[in-house]
């Protein structure tokens, strides 16, 4: 498997995903979901000098710019998603023009939003170039920023024309980063696909290895997932916010401990093992598949301990997670590998108990 395209099917409405090596050479991938003439490409200082020429050689035709932002969460903000309307402006965009978000979770998710504001929403195409954006926030139209109380409060459902996931940009991530996209592949295996568990216990050592074959099925598996749950609930109404599992401990832990201290991946992996844990406390599923599930993780090489931090203050940015319903926490728990469910009314002792 060296390439493939899996479609994202909502309605009437659907978009490609191209997963494979050499995508950013084949300009055909992302020109036909363009419908404008202005395309505005942001990226950020890590991403665009590797890969920004690249892009911009393949939009010969048509009206371009660039905005180049700052590396990092710290930089998902409102006041940079102004600097995406200043520029759209300067360029003279309309309502036909297209955005591409070149780079990682926070290009995407910052231009994905900056896109569904403009003119109250213009195209935009994603070209993820970390693994964890290959595989979970390039996919199913979330976009956002942060604020100082928490990750993503501010957003909005606004769908992609296209995602272009040229795996030869990985060869590039440094290795932290890497390993920190490999949590969202080992999430989809633990809420809904046992077989594919047990296809990451038997490759993790080729996964780290970035070994290409293996890496593109990986990659494959994750989104033919995630684009089934959206298809079935676009606006996380229900069975969608079993993606989130592990985000609300995970979202807690990176706005505690300060954006960037913990890396996204690396927060939702500590994150799924303490809801694996707060799952055997209810008695929902066994210490085995919490151990089970620890052993992958630190066979991808991603952390299973929480750093230090105070469980009442993590508990407090718990309370603010987009799945609670008025003052009730709801959890994205499970049942063991390769079934979830999203739990109301966990009480707040318990959650206490196994952040302590």
């Amino acid at each position: 498997m060296s390439r493939v395209t899996i479609e994202v099917a909502l309605g009437e409405r659907r978009y490609p995903i191209h997963v494979g090596a050499g995508l950013l050479d084949e300009p055909g991938a992302w020109r036909d979901a363009i419908r404008g003439r202005h395309v505005l490409v942001v990226s950020n200082e890590r991403v665009a000098p590797l890969y920004l020429a690249r892009v911009a050689a393949g939009l010969h035709g048509f009206e371009h710019a660039a905005l180049v932002l700052p590396d990092g969460e710290a930089h998902k903000t409102l006041a940079n998603a102004g600097e995406v309307f200043a520029r759209l402006a300067a360029l003279g965009a309309t309502r036909d023009a297209t955005l591409v978000a070149l780079g990682g979770g926070v290009i995407g998710d910052l231009a994905g939003f900056a896109a569904a504001c403009w003119m109250r929403g213009i195209d935009f195409v994603q070209v993820p170039t970390t693994l964890l954006a290959m595989v979970d926030s390039s996919v199913g139209g979330k976009t956002g920023v942060n604020l100082p109380a928490g990750k993503n409060l501010v957003g909005a459902f606004h769908q992609p024309r296209a995602v272009v996931a040229d795996t030869a940009t990985l060869a590039t991530l440094p290795e932290r980063e890497y390993k920190a996209g490999l949590a969202e592949v080992a999430k989809y295996a633990a809420i809904g696909d046992a077989a594919f568990f047990a296809w990451l216990e038997a490759n993790a050592d080729a996964l780290v290895a970035r070994e290409a074959r293996v890496l593109v099925e990986a990659i494959a598996t994750s989104c033919r997932h995630k684009a089934a749950v959206v298809a079935r609930d676009e606006h996380e109404h229900g069975e969608r916010a079993l993606l989130n599992f592990g985000h609300t401990f995970g979202h807690a832990l990176e706005a505690e401990c300060g954006y960037g201290t913990l890396l996204h991946g690396e927060a939702v992996a500590i994150g799924m093992l303490l809801a694996a844990r707060l799952s055997a406390r209810l008695g929902l599923a066994g210490d085995a598949d919490a151990t089970r599930l620890a052993r992958l993780l630190g066979a991808l090489g991603l952390p299973t301990a929480s750093p230090a931090a105070d469980p009442q203050r993590l508990l407090a940015r718990m309370r603010l997670d987009k799945k609670n319903l008025g003052h009730a926490l709801r959890l994205v728990l499970w049942r063991g590998v390769g079934a979830a469910d999203v739990v109301p009314g966990v009480r707040e002792s318990e959650i206490l108990a196994v952040l302590a």
